[in-house]
């Protein structure tokens, strides 16, 4: 075979990139240029952008934000770059919930995702409820009322005994408020939460940083009115449960067609799947704690009846990123600070971070160098660096740019 790439060309490619880590915005359009160059040479794999050439379906979704509008944005940027572009216009998006608290920008998360559909308006952008945004939504008074026409005080009850302890709000506004709404506003006694490991921020849903991004001291009811009605409004129409019934997922290298269920932390496996579905459509706000958006072990599994009809349950809300079979949780950063905000993306399964690329938008081409045939083979499509460091790499024979 001739040769496809001489050494000295190598050391010029090395030198582009290199150049464009420096001149970052400009390397997109370098890494094209370089692809474009190659892959008419290259007889081996060639390289592909995230996006199925067949044309499924590209569904996104997106793990709990947690007023982390940073990491929100560099996240989207990734997810822009990443994905084909035409795939990406046209993609469905799945935010898993918990876009406020603890995080300092709960406000600038909100302006972000309301202005989606107009910026994006091919996309489908689905907003499912998580636990926190539930909590938001009962104090600033914007949560559905109870289907049965209860008071929202009947909420209270099952759960009295530690009114004390968490410290429920009990300012203007909270005779008829919803149970989350109050310990969301309240001022919880322990200073220290031992299972994360941090302070408690105000609450026991660490609010604090939320009402401080709309200018409110932790407690007031002055939120209320602090709260645009556009962000009242986001609020309102959360969903709490998003169906699909053909979504492509690729699993082992091969490719299939299963229902979706995207709902914030999971399916309780002890009760029937329709009988939770109807629940959490109508969004029945008589219940005080909805589990399929705050329980823990009850929902981390799929239940067995969605088993036997092949179905993707996905969820953020547990803190961590896991992936077995149809069972995906994406929630890897679970409002710490130090953590990314992670997506998945199907078909093809890839997690994409926020921390990803520290520098831009930077492609990774990987080639492997044969010097007895001096043939030069692309191995892999989109490569990310997580770190700008020696990116003139010589392992075995594979150089990384």
């Amino acid at each position: 075979m001739k040769s496809l790439v001489h050494h000295k060309h190598l050391i010029q490619v090395h030198n582009l990139l290199c150049e464009s880590l420096v001149h970052h915005k400009h390397l997109i359009q370098d890494h094209d240029l370089l692809y474009e160059s190659l892959v008419p040479l290259n007889s081996g794999p060639k390289i592909e952008e995230m996006g199925d050439k067949k044309e499924e379906r590209t569904v996104c979704c997106i793990g709990d934000i947690h007023g982390y509008y940073s990491k929100l944005r560099n996240l989207w940027s990734n997810l822009e770059a990443l994905i084909n572009p035409n795939s990406f216009q046209t993609s469905l998006i799945i935010f898993l919930g918990d876009y406020c608290d603890r995080g300092p920008d709960t406000r600038k998360v909100i302006d972000f995702l309301v202005s989606l559909p107009s910026r994006y308006p091919k996309q489908t952008h689905v907003f499912l409820c998580g636990n926190h945004d539930l909590a938001f939504s009962a104090f600033v008074k914007v949560l559905p009322s109870p289907p049965d026409g209860s008071p929202f005080s009947e909420t209270w009850k099952e759960y009295e005994q530690h009114e004390e302890r968490e410290g429920w709000f009990k300012g203007m506004g909270y005779e008829d408020m919803h149970l989350q709404g109050r310990r969301w506003a309240g001022l919880i006694k322990d200073k220290y939460n031992v299972s994360k490991g941090m302070d408690y921020k105000g609450s026991i849903y660490d609010a604090a940083p939320t009402f401080e991004s709309y200018k409110v001291p932790h407690g007031s009811a002055e939120l209320v009115n602090a709260v645009p009605d556009k962000h009242k409004d986001f609020l309102r129409d959360l969903v709490w449960v998003h169906e699909e019934d053909d979504v492509c997922i690729e699993i082992s290298g091969e490719k299939k067609h299963c229902k979706l269920v995207a709902v914030h932390a999971g399916l309780e496996k002890a009760k029937g799947v329709e009988e939770q579905l109807k629940v959490l459509k109508v969004r029945d706000t008589k219940i005080p704690k909805v589990a399929a958006l705050s329980g823990r072990k009850d929902v981390w599994d799929i239940p067995k009846e969605l088993t036997e009809k092949p179905t993707v349950v996905v969820s953020g809300h547990h803190g961590k990123l896991y992936i077995e079979g149809l069972r995906l949780i994406i929630d890897e950063g679970g409002g710490y600070e130090q953590k990314p905000v992670a997506a998945i993306v199907l078909p093809s399964m890839k997690i994409i971070r926020d921390t990803e690329l520290m520098m831009g938008h930077i492609r990774a081409v990987m080639f492997q160098v044969n010097w007895h045939y001096q043939e030069c083979i692309i191995l892999d499509c989109v490569q990310t660096v997580s770190c700008v460091r020696d990116l003139w790499t010589f392992q075995s024979t594979t150089y990384v740019f």
